[in-house]
């Protein structure tokens, strides 16, 4: 079975400006994905032509909430996020027309 490169776009405030400023996009990907494989699986999926491609593995976080019977401590897994810098004057839609 293939592997799912590409898991699902980055979609907030920095990651919009960085979109829209710098032609950046954010995506969270799988661990074992390499910068060849994300370049080709963003280019195959939206038809765009990339530029480059950055890795960063961001760390685990524990998380507290505070409930009627106490404080809930937990985790937030780890995960791969991958900045793809696409070539001058392309774009990509995530929201389509909405």
């Amino acid at each position: 079975m293939a592997k799912r490169i590409l898991i699902k776009p980055i979609i907030t405030e920095k990651a919009d400006i960085l979109s829209e400023k710098q032609g950046q996009y954010s995506f969270v990907v799988n661990k074992d994905a390499n910068k060849i494989e994300i370049k080709k699986a963003v280019a195959d999926l939206y038809n765009v032509e990339v530029d480059s491609v950055n890795t960063l593995i961001m760390p685990s976080k524990t998380k507290n909430r505070n409930s009627r019977r106490g404080a809930i401590r937990g985790r937030v897994a780890s995960f791969k996020k991958a900045v793809v810098t696409l070539a001058e004057g392309e774009t990509i839609n995530f929201f389509g027309d909405i």
